[in-house]
């Protein structure tokens, strides 16, 4: 095969694997919400490329699930269904427990992971105590997004421990999924800081103890309890469709009230 054409490959390999990162981004960080559409020659023009890796990038995003075609052809960002939600939650958890469970039975864990691990635990208590001090109720969006990296970095690497790459990648792909369908109208509060620092620091401490059995428990617990706030989110976005649809007239008055901040300090009584 002559060299220019295997430089040639080589480079469209590239960008493919860069536009699909790309995509994965834009949906991570809310950029493109469920039901966003995309366009292949906008996004090759952005990526100074042609159109064939995006076309390969979206290809693939569409047999993972994240994105869908409809039958003239257009892409978009998927619609979770409820069912969807529960089937990708249940995915989740069996994959991650076996996964984290086997970290705990053969002592995968080193200290060097350790370290790591306690500093993104102790990464939430310093957005817990710094939500404190600030009087305010609630994160702000800032703040939502150094907790949702430190999030997925701790899930990232305890499952990294069990070294097993096909689950690795099917548990980002369902967090991804899972994150499409984030309605977060007001985010974690001080309770629930410290409820995500307690069970990070149970969990990592089972671990190095080598307890299996209740590193499984509390990581399930852990992640039925996400499963109930999407499912709420979910439920309550369905409702407030209902009435859109019902009551136009009235949601235009009242929907400025409800997606105004809410950001704000707490009361304090003397």
């Amino acid at each position: 095969m002559p060299r220019g054409r295997k430089k040639t490959e080589a480079a469209g390999i590239s960008i493919r694997q860069k536009v699909y990162l790309e995509i994965q981004r834009r949906i991570a960080t809310g950029e493109m919400a469920a039901g966003s559409s995309l366009s292949e020659l906008d996004l090759a023009r952005e990526m100074g490329s042609s159109r064939t890796p995006v076309r390969e990038a979206i290809s693939q995003l569409v047999a993972e699930g994240v994105l869908e075609q409809n039958s003239v052809g257009g892409v978009f960002v998927v619609q979770l269904t409820r069912e969807n939600i529960i089937d990708t939650y249940e995915l989740r958890e069996a994959l991650e427990t076996y996964a984290v469970g086997k970290v705990a039975r053969l002592g995968l864990m080193r200290e060097e992971d350790r370290v790591q691990l306690e500093a993104l635990v102790e990464s939430v208590q310093v957005l817990h105590d710094e939500l404190v001090r600030s009087g305010y109720r609630a994160l702000d969006a800032a703040e939502t997004n150094r907790l949702l990296a430190a999030d997925l970095s701790f899930h990232a690497l305890l499952i990294g421990l069990a070294q097993n790459l096909r689950i690795h990648k099917v548990v980002n792909d369902t967090r991804l999924l899972l994150r499409i369908f984030t309605i977060r109208r007001e985010s974690h509060d001080a309770a629930a800081l410290k409820r995500i620092h307690q069970q990070h620091k149970e969990l990592v401490e089972c671990i190095a103890r080598g307890d299996e059995a209740q590193t499984c428990r509390l990581l399930s617990e852990h992640i039925q309890g996400s499963q109930r706030e999407r499912l709420a989110e979910y439920d309550q976005h369905v409702r407030e469709a209902a009435m859109r649809k019902s009551l136009p007239a009235f949601l235009d008055v009242y929907q400025p009230l409800v997606l105004a901040p809410r950001r704000k300090k707490k009361t304090i009584t003397l």
